[in-house]
């Protein structure tokens, strides 16, 4: 399915978060080491994991109200929140403030408006294309946020240091950019006849009432074995890439000041230990670029099951092979072993939570679905307080066996998921 054959919503999406994510990508990767230098590991550790904390409330809420207030509306009311908080953030790295906390705080907004825009978005695409199509789209979609990661860190790395105010405010621009583009130029596509309105018998239901709905819905979703296994090893498996950057950029700066890239002769290519967080973290974003759609397409030739369990085997060994070297080269290709493990399961995850998903629960399995980021997140940083207790190459050890573990739980899920798959099949008596 070709990029001019896709609907007009995907079309503005696509280029005006793509804006939105390099500008992003341009200081988010150095904010980890910023808030550690700020507060110290123990307490931006617990300062990032209360962060996340809101993000999954966040994140539930924004699939209920995806479903029930529509898609567009969560679009655009996020987009422009995060522009909201991210001007916020720039005043508070201005030349005449400089507060990490007020930065923190809005930090802390950006990933709640995220976390209500995600589910919005990601129903938006099984709205509108069909099943046979979806796994391209969201690899497309996923290969422009990785272009993203390509350019940011590179440019950041040159102006971050200096111009930490100027792109705030720049990212600030982009998003409100970005949610005056969604209100005028898309459409709704939550479908209608499923589309429950807030009200019982003509009134409007009162706020604890919605919540107690909510949680009913979750509880059916959650009801859902399959569905609940295969969360639970995202979960696990996510406590490997979400150190990416949060323990990986701490790490690098610790055991290396400087590194010689290149020498040849007198002349030598050496990066201090942020340009060589942001090499390898565009490493990531380029081969992601790269490979994304070409792998999603050959990907899909094998079982689910395999892919998944794979590349849990995969993440374990990269995240391992990090914690075991302090040169360039190392990270290098340690990274290069991460970045496939991604790739495996970047095109196939949504589409798999796609078949399990019914047409009127998508927004919410969709957000169920992504607590496998949220929550992995809300416990990625305490690797970084970890590391002060038993150092990294046990923290680096332990992430690897989270991982193994992973890859049990996608085996049990898929035995309980083909089992069920069976079971329709079977003619009716």
């Amino acid at each position: 399915m070709r990029i001019r054959d896709w609907d007009r919503n995907l079309k503005v999406r696509l280029f005006g978060e793509a804006a939105i994510n390099i500008t992003f990508w341009m200081f988010f990767p150095f904010l980890t080491i910023y808030f550690t230098e700020s507060f110290g590991k123990q307490t931006a550790g617990l300062l990032l994991v209360l962060s996340q904390v809101f993000a999954v409330l966040a994140n539930l809420m924004g699939g209920y109200c995806a479903d029930r207030f529509g898609r567009k509306r969560m679009m655009v009311i996020s987009a422009f929140g995060q522009g909201f908080a991210f001007l916020i953030f720039g005043l508070a790295s201005s030349p005449w403030l400089d507060s990490a906390m007020i930065g923190f705080i809005c930090f802390s907004l950006v990933g709640v408006f995220g976390s209500f825009y995600w589910p919005a978005s990601q129903a938006m695409v099984a709205d509108v294309v069909d099943e046979k199509d979806r796994s391209h789209v969201f690899a497309v979609f996923y290969t422009s946020i990785n272009i993203a990661v390509v350019v940011g860190p590179i440019l950041g790395g040159i102006f971050y240091v200096h111009y930490r105010f100027q792109l705030l405010i720049a990212a600030a621009l982009i998003c409100m950019l970005l949610a005056l583009l969604l209100y005028k130029m898309t459409r709704e596509t939550a479908p209608a006849d499923k589309n429950k309105l807030l009200v019982t018998e003509g009134k409007k239901k009162a706020w604890h009432s919605v919540l107690t709905d909510q949680f009913k819905d979750y509880s059916v979703i959650f009801k859902d074995k399959t569905f609940l296994l295969f969360i639970l090893a995202g979960v696990l498996v996510g406590q490997t890439f979400m150190q990416l950057d949060l323990l990986i950029p701490v790490y690098i700066k610790d055991v290396m000041d400087k590194a010689t890239l290149f020498s040849f002769g007198d002349w030598s290519l050496t990066l201090v230990s942020e340009q060589v967080f942001g090499l390898i973290l565009s490493e990531n974003g380029f081969l992601v670029a790269l490979l994304t759609v070409v792998i999603t397409r050959w990907i899909t030739k094998f079982r689910e099951r395999n892919v998944f369990i794979l590349s849990s085997l995969i993440y374990a060994v990269s995240i391992f092979m990090f914690g075991q070297t302090s040169s360039v080269w190392m990270f290098v290709i340690s990274m290069a072993v991460f970045t496939f493990a991604e790739l495996m399961t970047a095109g196939i995850q949504q589409s798999f939570v796609s078949k399990l998903a019914p047409d009127h629960m998508r927004g919410q399995y969709f957000a169920a679905a992504s607590l496998r980021f949220t929550i992995a997140r809300t416990i990625a940083p305490l690797s970084i307080t970890l590391s002060l207790y038993v150092g990294y190459d046990w923290t680096f050890i332990l992430l690897s066996i989270l991982a193994l573990l992973s890859a049990g739980l996608f085996f049990i899920m898929f035995e309980r998921f083909e089992k069920e798959e069976l079971e329709l099949k079977k003619p009716a008596h």
